[in-house]
């Protein structure tokens, strides 16, 4: 049985907009010439028309409301602080910028709490203290069913923490250095690798060290995943921001943003829809503004 999530959690942000403490890592970020007012209606505007594509396509889909205060710039994208897991453990993960902190005190601790009774918590915050993080299923790919965690080490993706997270939920971790063709490290794995339960998307020229590349193209291949190899332009469009749900017909839905689905090539969607439904969303001022598409605006609960 492959572990895909059929129901997810999603933030509706009450004043989204930049972050000049998380672009210090986000390359993917940048200032919009628009007033604050509208930056966040267009935000709200893509969420709920996101939201709501996903419930019809049947995906349950719990709405937590983002308060004003404390502000909270990034809560949109609830899947780097939490994580639940089959087995039944949730996560709570430290996180870079200060302003993300804060979103563990938002009332989606609440919602979560009242669908996902957890056997354990494990609380991983306390390393705020030393400067060192792990962003969640940012930091995280997981591949729930073999027991494999793939992550790119960056400023948000401390190797201590990784490795006590490992030891804490069993999971073997494939760590390798990810770089955009500036050179600049790759600040989440999740901008440039999407793991489905028969497929993985991920830009392999990203990985400049020959080794590590090929450590993680044989794990992979060793798990039975079809590789579809993305180029630079589409991760910068977020073809590698992606992720496998499941529905209320067991029907596999990936979900990307309509930037994403349009970078990708012929030959590669039809790669794609021999593993499941695509469906996408625009969600082009989050994604222009917060560094982060479909996959970081979704938080799975299993």
């Amino acid at each position: 049985m492959s572990f895909i999530a059929n129901k997810i959690l999603m933030v509706r942000p009450s004043a989204f907009g930049y972050n000049p403490q998380t672009a210090e890592s986000n390359a993917f970020q940048k200032e919009l010439d628009l007033s604050r007012k509208e930056i966040s209606k267009r935000a709200l505007q893509e969420f709920d028309q996101m939201a709501g594509g996903l419930k019809d396509l049947g995906i349950e889909v719990l709405i937590a409301n983002d308060k004003l205060e404390p502000h909270t710039p990034d809560a949109v994208f609830p899947n780097n602080w939490f994580s639940t897991h089959p087995d039944g453990t949730f996560c709570l993960y430290p996180m870079e910028a200060k302003a993300r902190r804060l979103e563990r005190e938002s009332g989606a601790v609440d919602l979560i709490r009242g669908s996902f009774r957890p056997r354990r918590i494990i609380d991983l915050t306390r390393f705020e203290q030393d400067e060192k993080f792990l962003e969640g299923t940012g930091s995280l790919i997981l591949d729930h069913d073999n027991g494999i965690a793939y992550a790119c080490i960056s400023s948000r993706t401390n190797p201590e923490v990784l490795d006590k997270w490992a030891v804490e939920l069993g999971f073997d971790v494939i760590k390798f250095s990810a770089f955009d063709e500036n050179g600049t490290e790759i600040y989440h794995t999740n901008v440039m690798m999407c793991l489905g339960d028969s497929f993985a998307v991920i830009c392999l020229e990203s990985i400049a060290n020959k080794g590590e590349r090929n450590a993680v193209v044989e794990s992979l291949k060793n798990t039975g995943k079809e590789i579809i190899n993305i180029s630079f332009t589409q991760l910068n469009n977020f073809a590698g921001n992606m992720l496998l749900l499941k529905n209320d017909k067991a029907e596999k839905i990936l979900v990307m943003s309509t930037r994403a689905r349009d970078s990708l090539n012929p030959e590669q969607i039809a790669t794609l829809e021999t593993h499941s439904k695509l469906a996408s969303f625009d969600i082009e001022t989050i994604e222009d503004c917060g560094g982060g598409s479909a996959r970081c605006i979704i938080a799975e609960i299993f």
